[in-house]
């Protein structure tokens, strides 16, 4: 059925179908829009605009149908908005999931804190390890250039085995240096995502610590 004449269709129902002035039958429309949601209304459904209506007696019985009214721009506009109505609704889906999630994992701060520290401590050791082998390389430099020294009147006599084990350490209080900065980086991932979380908790813990004390 066209544009017009859906239109036309729509206006007789309205009107009582032969505008031969008995008392208007009220109709109710009904469609599964596009998302699969059954959908009702006293009037044409804008959702399901790209779609086949059926107008309900008050029975339930079908009175007649109504077919789509848009055209292929209304179509693509229409699709879009419902693509990302379904986009957000799977957004807000997700993170009711995720807060579900929390809120069995961490029933209180006590358990919380107690999961930041562990995390905390494992980045700590690692950066023990670090910190100890910068230390080792430190006191490697400090033996390399003692034996530099024999040659500071002409460093171009120093042994090439020398000059590479100069080198080589420099790469590798470089690369450590750099490891420290990813390891205090992730010191700080992880204690921003615990903020986070804390602040979302702190309702639900105070709730649930205020239903425990009026039991």
């Amino acid at each position: 059925m066209g544009r017009v004449a859906g239109g036309a269709l729509i206006g007789a129902l309205l009107m009582g179908g032969l505008g031969d002035g008995r008392t208007q039958t009220p109709s109710i429309y009904s469609c599964t829009d596009a998302l699969g949601r059954q959908r009702t209304s006293d009037r044409p459904i804008a959702e399901c605009a790209d779609r086949e209506q059926r107008l309900l007696n008050p029975s339930g019985t079908v009175r007649a149908t109504v077919g789509p009214t848009l055209n292929a721009k209304e179509r693509a506009e229409l699709e879009l908005r419902q693509r990302r109505e379904a986009e957000a609704q799977a957004r807000r889906a997700e993170d009711l999931r995720r807060e579900r999630a929390l809120m069995v994992r961490y029933p209180n701060q006590a358990a919380h804190d107690q999961e930041r520290a562990e995390a905390l401590a494992q980045i700590a050791v690692v950066r023990q390890a670090a910190l100890k082998r910068m230390a080792e390389l430190g006191r490697q430099r400090e033996a390399l250039q003692a034996e530099l020294e024999f040659y500071q009147k002409d460093p171009a006599k120093a042994p090439l085995a020398l000059r590479r084990q100069i080198d080589e350490n420099t790469r590798n209080q470089a690369a450590q240096k750099r490891f420290m900065a990813e390891q205090d980086a992730e010191r700080d991932r992880v204690n921003a995502r615990f903020d986070a979380e804390r602040t979302r908790l702190m309702p639900f813990w105070a709730q649930s610590s205020a239903a425990a004390q009026s039991r």
